[in-house]
């Protein structure tokens, strides 16, 4: 196009497709042991009770990382990695990478999208990604929640193997179990997170508010405040 920098050229959907997934799993690899500290503290009160025992295991975040670290090794915090890396690429792909181009569609084409827009496109990649990603998703908290039985033995020896035991011992839709209400709570989450990213955005440099990476730092932590929660 003339007059234009081909480093001004505004990325393709491809571009985004594969650069929201990439950033997502390297965000992955550092916070994965959180994750799974996460996961580990959500499911003890259901062991606790299944076990009919009493003891808290796990007490706050980097106790249930220290307690584990001590007792499965630091190899545990990172169990379903691969998995987490796969939802990752799926999701987030999806989830952002599609963003703009669902905005376009609704808006058939126009730049200025309104509100509802935004609000609409922000809503259908949540719920698009979550469909989409929901077996991997599935996997990874499995391994996360899995503790080495007594013998020695686990139930899941990998990630592959993890996705045809599910699917031999409970059906291919035990694959998208939770996928409902997990498509529910991704798509409130999306429109919070991708919205308010989109106009605080837009209204920085519209009135030229900041420049440079302080703009987009301030932004996105903004962002994840806004969309953190249960």
């Amino acid at each position: 196009m003339v007059g234009i920098k081909p480093t001004d050229l505004p990325p393709t959907a491809a571009v985004k497709f594969f650069g929201a997934g990439t950033a997502a799993c390297f965000a992955d690899l550092v916070t994965f042991p959180l994750d799974t500290a996460k996961v580990r503290l959500q499911i003890q009160g259901e062991s606790t009770a299944a076990s009919g025992s009493a003891v808290v295991k796990y007490r706050g975040v980097f106790g249930t990382i220290a307690t584990m670290v001590h007792t499965e090794g630091a190899r545990s915090l990172y169990s379903g990695l691969v998995a987490g890396l796969q939802r990752q690429m799926s999701f987030a792909s999806v989830r952002i990478g599609l963003y703009d181009s669902m905005k376009q569609f609704y808006n058939r084409g126009s730049e200025n999208a309104n509100i509802v827009t935004r609000l609409m496109a922000g809503c259908t990649t949540g719920a698009m990604a979550v469909a989409f990603a929901q077996p991997t998703d599935v996997v990874k908290v499995r391994f996360q929640a899995q503790v080495r039985q007594s013998d020695g033995l686990k139930r899941y020896n990998g990630t592959m193997d993890a996705y045809r035991t599910i699917a031999r011992d409970e059906g291919v839709r035990g694959l998208w179990k939770g996928c409902m209400p997990n498509i529910t709570r991704n798509a409130i989450v999306n429109c919070a997170e991708l919205v308010t990213y989109d106009v605080i955005k837009e209204l920085i440099l519209k009135y030229d508010l900041m420049t440079g990476y302080m703009s987009i730092f301030y932004v996105n932590t903004f962002k994840y405040v806004i969309k953190t929660g249960p």
